[in-house]
């Protein structure tokens, strides 16, 4: 069930990525959401038995990081 619950929390996450990928002036925002939204997928995934969501989740969270590192969103 946390599984599914990260999994679930992750591609929010990535559609949210994608998203703002296509407004430049809003990328930080984007990637401030779903790098949360990663890490709480990433909690959600602990949780589990299964490795899938927490992938997911780690994926998220290093693209957004990687957005907001070369965005300058973080210093």
């Amino acid at each position: 069930m946390m599984n599914v619950l990260s999994k679930i929390v992750g591609i929010i996450g990535l559609i949210i990525l994608i998203v703002f990928l296509i407004f430049p002036f809003l990328g930080a925002l984007g990637s401030w959401i779903a790098l949360l939204l990663g890490i709480l997928g990433l909690i959600f995934g602990a949780f589990s038995s299964e490795s899938s969501g927490r992938t997911l989740n780690i994926v998220v969270i290093i693209i957004a990081l990687v957005r907001l590192f070369l965005g300058g969103g973080l210093i």
